[in-house]
């Protein structure tokens, strides 16, 4: 009874009540042995081993010290140099974090006051936008990407969201879920809009995880046109590292010291080996897009496997997804948990991703190519 009692006592968060825990991983977590795996958004690839022992060697050397709060200084001087975005090619532009989805809380948290401001979202996109958002007492709202387009960007509709209240936008290019990339005249468009626009300007968020996994050669990067932009990438997809932890966000310099700041009471520092890892692929020219060949190659292939297939799909711009649009256009969350419990397919439902992607699968194509294959034959026996 006393136990009882203090359980009834205790309080908590109710914004982090309010939050739904992730239906990603918890449809992931009914994959059965022997199932077709298509769910997680993970690279089956092996990372670059000599990487790795590079920065074995010099932390049995160095030792494994904290760096300083935004990061080692030649690693943010190499990330900085490398993307090369104008304002922001200085290594005090770059804060290492904890992984890009870090990165996003990050920018979130510091740049977006709860009591005035708005975020804006393009969907169908990642969750943890909006979850971090409510999480943090952050308004928020979307705009949905058309189906009819299939879900390609559309610079107007975006630009007359806008409203008010609004002080940042999130873009994800190469999008997940549905892989499509915002194209390089759609960015110049779309900063000429926000920068006509009158009153205080608009943050735009580029999270540009799957930059390396980009299969058009026009692809589209707000930094490069608007000075209100922040980047977060990471190499956990373009080098197999989702395990190590280790993104970064670019920024102007008028909010990196603010950004800087939340990071450090949020983490101190990001994992010195893990930064290491980074700093040793940043230092070899080429490696950064060495595994991206193999999702080139693979993609040629599973784009003429979704047309034999029978199902309607988005056109795989990048990453390594493919939305199928359901054969009855149904309920996306019941023939997610058809597939996992009883066809032996974990594929994600994508109501996740926002309302306009309900009657759609979310599928990762880094499976081998005939249980891809067989997966689509699986989903198509569901009408």
């Amino acid at each position: 009874m006393e136990r009882a009692g203090i359980a009834e006592a205790m309080s908590y968060n109710p914004r982090v009540g309010a939050i739904e825990a992730s239906l990603i991983r918890a449809i992931a977590a009914k994959k059965k042995p022997g199932s077709i795996d298509l769910g997680l958004g993970e690279p089956t690839l092996m990372p670059q081993q000599r990487f790795i022992d590079a920065a074995a060697a010099w932390t049995a050397v160095n030792g494994l010290r904290y760096t300083v709060n935004a990061g080692d200084h030649a690693l943010r001087e190499r990330i900085a140099a490398h993307y090369a975005y104008p304002g922001m090619s200085d290594a005090r532009n770059v804060c290492i974090t904890i992984g890009s989805q870090e990165a996003v809380y990050v920018a979130i948290k510091t740049l977006l006051d709860p009591a005035t401001d708005e975020l804006l979202v393009v969907t169908p996109a990642f969750p943890a936008y909006a979850k971090i958002a409510q999480l943090e007492g952050v308004a928020h709202r979307h705009v949905d990407l058309a189906a009819d387009d299939d879900f390609g960007y559309d610079v107007d509709h975006i630009l007359d969201a806008l409203g008010p209240s609004t002080r940042m936008l999130v873009i994800g290019s190469p999008s997940n879920p549905t892989g499509r990339v915002l194209r390089d005249a759609q960015a110049r468009r779309l900063a000429a809009g926000l920068l006509d626009r009158a009153g205080p300007p608009v943050w735009v968020l580029q999270d540009e995880i799957y930059r390396e996994l980009t299969y058009v050669d026009d692809a589209g990067y707000m930094a490069n046109y608007y000075p209100s932009t922040i980047v977060a990438n990471s190499v956990s997809k373009s080098n197999a590292l989702t395990g190590m932890r280790v993104g970064w966000l670019i920024a102007p310099d008028e909010p990196i010291d603010h950004l800087v700041k939340t990071h450090a009471w949020l983490t101190a520092t990001a994992n010195t080996f893990a930064q290491r890892v980074a700093f040793e692929i940043f230092g070899e020219p080429g490696a950064l897009q060495e595994q991206g060949r193999w999702y080139r190659e693979r993609h040629a292939l599973v784009e003429t496997v979704l047309a034999a297939s029978g199902l309607r799909y988005v056109p795989i711009d990048g990453a390594f997804y493919a939305c199928v649009r359901l054969p009855d256009g149904g309920d996306s969350l019941a023939a997610a948990l058809e597939l996992v419990e009883r066809r032996g397919v974990v594929a994600i439902p994508g109501r996740i991703f926002g309302d306009t992607l309900e009657g759609w699968l979310r599928l990762t194509w880094v499976a081998p190519l005939d249980q891809f294959a067989e997966g689509l034959r699986r989903i198509a026996a569901l009408a």
